[in-house]
């Protein structure tokens, strides 16, 4: 996931954002094996070192336990509590390259840090390291594990039909999604924000938290964790570009003091939020637009999107033989650009009177030469901010002949920066969790056949 447009407020359940659902996701595997023994559940994640878990499960009169092996030399404490709240037999859980930084990979390969690079690194790439150490890139890890793991748990053992994740609005989806962000906020040892997860299930959309106190006690059928959903897009012919910046933040202590500065200031504070959030909203609102106007005219939006692709923002709308079929959709494209830098200067704002780093100095000095680029729209920091990632909404024309594309352009501006490395995640189509056939995922089987 990429929460785009919403840090912080979507806290609160009276505001939204947008919040992108990325093509980087968790696999979970299930299969029975008679070789562990009566009611034993074996977990491998074999990405990673010592990264086995077994345990016993005992059934009761009315209830469920399930008790680690003393012989597991490491805890996890999602996969633990994902199986005593779902059960199962044995499986397998994966994770694409992109929930991990692979900086250290492209190194060790002599590559350079780049698109095309990434692609040479083998799917699930095992990564050499014990689950504690690794790098993540804040694409939302844990969240799509557990989405993963719990989704397969409840097919597996027929708690919910297989058809649940053939359409995004059914009653098993909402189940796996209910039991998921339950799951999550176990683990984590509070309520949070919960984007994550609702990205996971049910892919992209303008999020509005859940009211945190239906998950106090267990839920029952009274309690729905789930708001409406208001699907949104990325526009036609542009792709989200995601770079993990080699640098980290503590996201706790970022909304810590967020939300203490926001009920000290109080008046201040409100008005701030409430200014962002019509932004945050105006700039769904220009997505969506895009989205209709290539419907409605696929030919002069296509036009459009190749003659801005070679200029930058300051370019767009200057050229007064503009053709008027284009005319709407570079209009659209430059509202978007201005939507997503008023964003990031109200974050910045913020930031500034919480007293903590939301667009630091470097990410800001980064992204401005990102967003001056040709064919770039915009971007910022992903959800609470910080050092560790960018995003950024970048044109991707069917052909930028004889131009440059946009997305090399931001590669060469990314390979000028140290510990700057692209992720090859792009926004996707697909409407959030999905059943897949294991050969059809290329490495898939190769992974979960890896000693």
């Amino acid at each position: 996931k990429v929460l785009i447009a919403g840090g912080y407020l979507v806290l609160d359940p009276a505001y939204s954002g947008i919040v992108v659902s990325a093509s980087s996701r968790f696999y979970t595997v299930i299969s029975d094996d008679s070789s562990l023994g009566a009611h034993r559940i074996q977990v491998r994640s074999p990405q990673f070192k010592d990264a086995t878990w077994k345990y016993t499960v005992t059934f009761g009169s009315s209830s469920v336990d399930v008790d680690e092996d003393p012989s597991n030399t490491s805890k996890n404490k999602f996969v633990f509590l994902a199986l005593k709240k779902t059960l199962t037999l044995a499986y397998e859980v994966n994770g694409s390259n992109d929930f991990y930084s692979q900086r250290a990979k492209l190194e060790s390969l002599g590559l350079p840090r780049t698109l095309k690079s990434l692609e040479s690194i083998e799917p699930f790439a095992y990564t050499g390291v014990r689950l504690a150490d690794v790098h993540k890139t804040g694409m939302g890890s844990s969240a799509s594990l557990i989405t993963s793991l719990v989704s397969g748990l409840l097919i597996h053992t027929k708690t919910i039909p297989a058809a649940s994740f053939s359409d995004v609005d059914t009653d098993g989806r909402r189940l796996a999604h209910n039991l998921a962000q339950y799951v999550h906020c176990l683990a984590q040892g509070k309520v949070g924000s919960g984007f994550d997860v609702s990205a996971a299930v049910f892919g992209s959309h303008l999020y509005t938290r859940f009211n945190p106190d239906v998950i106090k006690d267990l839920m029952n059928d009274d309690d729905d964790t789930q708001s409406a959903l208001h699907p949104v897009f990325y526009p036609r012919l542009t792709r989200i570009m995601l770079a993990d910046v080699d640098a980290g933040s503590d996201t706790p202590s970022l909304v810590g003091k967020v939300l203490k500065w926001r009920k000290e200031d109080g008046e201040g504070a409100n008005a701030l939020w409430t200014s962002l959030d019509r932004t945050n909203q105006a700039l769904a609102q220009v997505l969506l637009h895009l989205s209709k106007l290539y419907a409605d005219d696929r030919e002069n939006y296509t036009d459009a999107v190749k003659y801005i692709s070679s200029l930058s923002h300051l370019q767009w709308t200057a050229n007064p033989q503009m053709p008027d079929g284009e005319r709407p959709v570079i209009a659209a494209f430059h509202e978007a650009h201005t939507l997503s830098e008023s964003i990031r200067a109200q974050m910045r704002e913020m930031g500034s009177r919480a007293g903590v780093p939301i667009e630091p100095e470097g990410q800001t000095k980064l992204l401005d030469a990102c967003v001056s680029q040709a064919g770039v729209v915009g971007g910022g920091v992903p959800g609470a901010g910080g050092y560790d990632a960018i995003w950024l909404l970048v044109l991707d024309p069917v052909d930028s002949s004889p131009d440059q594309p946009p997305t090399q352009r931001i590669e060469h501006v990314w390979s000028n920066y140290s510990g700057v490395s692209p992720l090859s995640a792009t926004e996707s189509v697909a409407k959030g969790s999905r059943i897949e056939n294991l050969e059809d995922i290329k490495g898939l089987k190769t992974a979960v056949d890896r000693s």
